[in-house]
């Protein structure tokens, strides 16, 4: 107790510190919001993006036993979460384009003697088409669809079907529809070509933009800019030739993350190079322009950071790079349409794995490309605004 007593002063200090803290704290408004929203956000957009439960996938069908058999198979399919109807097409060639032009995630082809097999006690065959870009959805997508596939061959037996058969009676395969699965893109399954791909553009935008910002924030710190100011150069030369050793610097470490993806993870190259590095210089200087963003709004290096820490975790989780889009819930899939690392991705992919080029590519370049010119512009507007 004496000891106690002894310390009081130190306590009474120690307490007139802490609120004097406090009140600091409280008096900075942008540190409160930043120590709450983010967190807060970015808790609920994880929850959310990169849920593992793959639902609603786009399933194109080819019937060309169009009998009442065949539509529901097509009904069994699409009545469950994991698949929503596509459309129809004509041939298995169709179908497999569509696939390949990411118009659907899956496709099943029922052959013309689908319902004169079941009729008749045989076994008949459909084929499944899966988009295995991720291996991950392709894996998910075909257990769904064996998992229907049974349940229908149950209904077929419990409805009377002539030739259904329970599949323990010696003869498992008469009057029983069978799945042949075809994996497209990426027969082997190999789950590191998604993730690679989807981490390349991660890596060129974030790393650019952390990096642009940093040293944006540490020249003005230095107080090099009004050095700059005092030079004849104008501000246009002033900015120019700020990105280009950054922007070039930046190329370099995207041929060599290239490299890193034919040579370590064995990415296949379908399609065509200079396409997916236009793809790529259009991602840096997003980037760039999006640091460059950051540090003129911050007044420090801890605030830049923070302000990063606001922005490049969300577009992380909701660009599609690591996790499918397909398992985010309905009302986030369209954000990722805003975030130039999904359009890069799905510019990448399809380059890499499916050798599709601009004709196809097109909606993605072209936002990639708007992105660009916006975050350009406005990374200029606030340079000038800064300087002046």
């Amino acid at each position: 107790m004496a000891s106690l007593w002894g310390r009081l002063p130190q306590l009474r200090r120690l307490r007139a510190l802490v609120v004097k803290e406090f009140n600091q704290i409280r008096r900075d408004r942008r540190l409160v919001i930043s120590l709450i929203a983010p967190p807060l956000l970015q808790l609920t957009l994880f929850g959310f993006a990169l849920s593992a439960t793959v639902t609603n996938l786009r399933l194109g069908v080819v019937d060309d036993s169009r009998t009442p058999v065949s539509r529901e198979l097509v009904a069994a399919l699409t009545e469950s979460r994991s698949f929503r109807l596509g459309g129809y097409y004509a041939t298995a060639d169709e179908l497999g384009t569509a696939i390949s032009q990411g118009k659907l995630d899956a496709g099943v082809v029922i052959p013309y003697e689908y319902a004169r097999d079941l009729w008749r006690g045989r076994p008949t065959t459909v084929q499944f088409l899966l988009n295995a870009v991720n291996a991950y959805t392709a894996t998910i997508a075909q257990g769904y669809a064996e998992a229907v596939m049974q349940r229908y061959n149950a209904d077929l037996l419990r409805a009377g079907f002539p030739g259904a058969v329970d599949g323990t009676a010696g003869q498992p395969d008469r009057g029983q529809v069978r799945l042949m699965p075809a994996f497209l893109f990426n027969p082997g399954l190999v789950d590191s070509w998604f993730i690679a791909t989807g981490i390349f553009g991660l890596l060129l935008i974030l790393n650019s933009s952390l990096i642009s910002s940093a040293a944006m924030v540490r020249e003005r710190e230095a107080g090099t800019i009004e050095q700059l100011l005092m030079s004849p150069a104008s501000t246009a030369e002033i900015i120019v030739a700020k990105i280009t050793p950054l922007f070039l610097l930046l190329c370099m470490m995207m041929l060599l993350a290239v490299a890193v993806l034919k040579l370590v993870f064995g990415v296949p190259f379908h399609g065509s190079l200079p396409f997916v590095l236009f793809g790529g210089v259009l991602c840096i200087l997003s980037g760039i322009s999006l640091g460059t963003v950051i540090a003129t709004l911050s007044r420090s290096a801890q605030q830049a950071q923070l302000t990063a820490f606001f922005v490049n975790p969300p577009m992380s989780s909701l660009s599609g790079a690591l996790n499918p889009v397909e398992a985010m819930p309905d009302w986030l899939q369209p954000l990722t349409m805003l975030n130039p690392i999904h359009h890069f991705a799905t510019i990448v992919r399809g380059a890499m794995l499916k050798g599709v080029g601009l004709a196809t590519l097109w909606p993605n370049v072209l936002a990639l490309l708007v992105f660009t010119l916006v975050l350009v512009s406005l990374s200029i507007w606030r340079f000038r605004k800064q300087l002046s």
